[in-house]
């Protein structure tokens, strides 16, 4: 048997129906409709994200884009029938006075989306709580999967118990993106999460710094039920970025991958949760933040560049794996490419003892 042949089975495979356990983020302004299709329909599971400005009209469109990968000529497809993606929410945006982003929920709901995934927010047991209200209301067959992500013993813990999810996100330091600066590293977060919990407790992901199958392979080792790679599919050639910032991630080195606020203070996203911050290529934006410009000269001086398309001003997101990540690729093949490293791996581990 081919090593693209072998399946795997874990708790997250069993729960989501998946050959790999392999799970793409919702990363905002990168994970739209048809990256996470592609990602879902190779055989792992796609997140997209829904946040910074969209409208009920925007996730709906990226909904149906998704859900495109999935028809083929003269098939229809209901949302009576299983979506296999999902969508991701930032509970401080949620929670927000006011916020527009709470009428985003509802929407990926009643498209019968098959998980949600909830992050950053003061009260995150709000929102599932509406999402099984939801399911209880319209008598659904299935309920929501319900993904949360946490950077400490301490939530997993009030996650599985209190919250009863249905699957656990544990994000180490080395993210790309936002994340909790005051997180352990992944190596030494996931086993700690893993002691803490029983062993019938929802499946946890390993999310930080990944970039290959080698690294799938070592999580699933430790005990993890699958991984969470980001950056790597920002590679992908349906992912939101643009060519400037996918050629800024291949030619980058791993120590440029920087955690900062300076990204937040330039745009204006400012809101985040205590200790919550960003890491991404170190640039001009972060020099200037670094030597202390005035804040109002640092967002003139971004917002020309995002205007002018400068690399050395625009925000590229990448974690510390980045420096392993060498070219492009359609989402397919990223998951693909994942999937056989890791059997080869694990196989090649077997050899390490008789």
């Amino acid at each position: 048997m081919s090593r693209s042949a072998k399946v795997f089975n874990t708790k997250l495979t069993r729960l989501l129906g998946i050959r790999t356990p392999v799970v793409l983020p919702p990363m905002a302004g990168a994970a739209g409709g048809k990256l996470a299709g592609q990602v879902s329909s190779a055989g792992g599971f796609g997140f997209l994200s829904a946040g910074y400005g969209a409208s009920p009209t925007d996730l709906k469109q990226e909904l149906s884009l998704a859900r495109s990968v999935f028809q083929t000529p003269g098939s229809t497809h209901s949302t009576e029938v299983d979506f296999p993606v999902g969508v991701g929410y930032l509970g401080w945006q949620l929670e927000t006075p006011k916020s527009t982003l709470v009428e985003l929920l509802p929407v990926a709901l009643e498209q019968n989306v098959q998980a949600v995934w909830l992050a950053f927010g003061e009260d995150l047991a709000q929102w599932i709580r509406l999402i099984r209200d939801h399911d209880r209301h319209i008598g659904k067959d299935k309920k929501t999967l319900i993904f949360i992500q946490i950077s400490t013993v301490k939530e997993a813990l009030i996650a599985a118990h209190e919250w009863k999810v249905d699957c656990i996100v544990a994000q180490g330091v080395e993210s790309g993106g936002h994340g909790a600066g005051y997180a352990l590293p992944l190596q030494n977060l996931l086993p700690l999460i893993l002691a803490a919990l029983p062993a019938d407790s929802p499946p946890v992901l390993a999310a930080g710094g990944l970039a290959n199958g080698g690294h799938l392979a070592s999580v699933l080792t430790l005990g993890a039920a699958g991984a969470v790679y980001g950056t790597r599919f920002l590679l992908a050639h349906e992912s939101l970025y643009s060519d400037l910032q996918r050629n800024a991630l291949v030619s980058a080195d791993s120590d440029l991958s920087v955690r900062s606020m300076a990204w937040d203070y330039a745009r204006e996203t400012l809101g985040w949760p205590a200790g919550i911050d960003g890491r991404g290529l170190r640039n001009g934006t972060v020099k200037d933040f670094e030597k202390g410009l005035d804040l109002e000269a640092l967002k003139i001086k971004f917002q020309e560049g995002v205007k002018n398309q400068d690399i050395d001003r625009l925000i590229v997101w990448a974690g510390t794996g980045v420096g392993q990540m060498n070219q492009t690729q359609p989402a397919k093949e990223i998951v693909e490419e994942l999937h056989k490293e890791a059997v080869e791996h694990l196989e090649a581990a077997t050899k390490l003892y008789s």
